[in-house]
């Protein structure tokens, strides 16, 4: 099944959104982010799907600006949040109809695109948290959004400092962990963040090396939550949080950039990645780590983003020209199998250990060089020739 953006001038559809209450609606926020390329007369809108109309959106949504996120509320399915790009965060309830019902002031809001908007599991339901290219990460609540409630600065080198901060592009946040937060930036290193540290330098707690190029996409495995997917450059890496170093699994190299990943919710060691020449990948690591499991040409031109229903069996993947392609995945690769979550875990486990020996090992050259170079440096040393070992790079 496939739905396109019914304006003439498209867009890219740049996130994808499920209705809480089962798989009938679809949120979909369509925006083009080529810097100040926007085409004259193009469209602000977003729309909310019934799947089983995909001729007309069910709703349009109007912003100021165009949306590069939008998030149905788990906790109340009317209403959805917005991140615009031009920085403000926006709420809409359907029940009052297309325009925006609460608006971030724009002094108070992000200076670039917001790339990422979570909800927070709240007893109000009315707490949530976004993050941009600005380097900043803002909570905020919906009842009172003339300013946010906190701002985090993604300075990396603890000072603060606006100027040094990295983009963030990609947000992770899992509920049973509620003090932590991750952030993918644009620099390619993933931020380990605690919420509720004393102070604001505090709060960024570690960094991971990640990838070459932006972070599309950060998420932890929703059975195993210590280790996370990212998607950057030509790979998709799964990492764990007692491994600084390096990521403990990865693809190989594609020839197409990778544009975004999720896990499956039902199957610890599936999960889907996006690339620029139209291909969805299914991953099993469990059955085989070289190539996907399955690979699948949904259209011609670029895929964006994809999102996969809870229950692990419909994925919704959406195009730069403004296609949405909904996929239906097979019971094998959506059911969980006999055993899966012992396998993965003992995988998970034994890669993470055999990377802390790697790390140790490197550790270890990198101690010997120093010492060898500088007993070179003494004088009447002989200069000695010192460690070969490589570095990891």
């Amino acid at each position: 099944m496939r739905t396109t953006d019914p304006q003439e001038i498209k867009r890219a559809v740049t996130h994808l959104s499920w209705h809480p209450d089962g798989n009938r609606k679809l949120a979909v926020a369509y925006s083009c982010l080529d810097f100040q390329r926007a085409p004259v007369g193009m469209s602000s809108d977003s729309y909310i799907w019934d799947l089983e109309n995909p001729n007309k959106p069910e709703l349009a949504l109007k912003p100021s600006s165009p949306l590069v996120t939008l998030e149905f509320n788990p906790k109340d399915s009317h209403v959805l949040l917005g991140g615009c790009y031009n920085g403000q965060i926006a709420c809409w309830d359907t029940r009052k109809g297309s325009l925006v019902a609460e608006l971030s002031t724009i002094e108070f809001s992000h200076r670039d695109p917001v790339y990422g908007t979570i909800w927070l599991q709240s007893k109000t339901g009315t707490e949530c948290f976004s993050a941009s290219t600005d380097g900043q990460v803002m909570w905020w609540d919906i009842r009172k959004m003339s300013e946010p409630t906190e701002v985090v600065i993604m300075d990396i080198t603890k000072k603060e400092q606006l100027e040094n901060a990295l983009g963030a592009i990609s947000l992770e946040f899992e509920s049973t962990l509620p003090t932590k937060f991750m952030v993918g930036t644009e620099q390619g290193i993933i931020i380990s963040c605690n919420r509720k540290a004393k102070t604001s330098a505090e709060k960024i707690v570690c960094t991971f090396p990640g990838h070459h190029g932006p972070i599309y996409a950060l998420q932890r495995n929703p059975f195993y939550p210590k280790n996370f997917l990212t998607v950057g450059d030509w790979t998709a890496r799964i990492w764990s949080e007692d491994s600084r170093e390096s990521s403990i699994m990865w693809t190989k190299y594609h020839m197409a950039y990778l544009t975004d990943a999720a896990w499956s919710p039902t199957r610890p060691a599936v999960f889907f990645t996006t690339k620029m020449d139209g291909t969805l990948d299914i991953w099993d690591f469990v059955f085989k780590q070289c190539d996907p499991a399955l690979s699948l040409k949904v259209c011609d031109e670029a895929l964006f983003c994809l999102r996969v229903q809870d229950n692990g069996c419909l994925i919704a993947c959406g195009s730069q020209l403004g296609t949405t392609t909904l996929l239906e995945v097979s019971p094998g690769l959506s059911t969980l199998q006999r055993n899966e979550k012992n396998v993965a875990s003992s995988m998970f486990e034994r890669e993470t250990r055999r990377e802390k020996i790697l790390e140790a090992r490197h550790r270890e050259m990198r101690l010997k060089e120093k010492a060898a170079t500088k007993s070179r440096g003494r004088p009447g040393s002989g200069g000695g020739r010192g460690s070969s070992g490589g570095r990891k790079e």
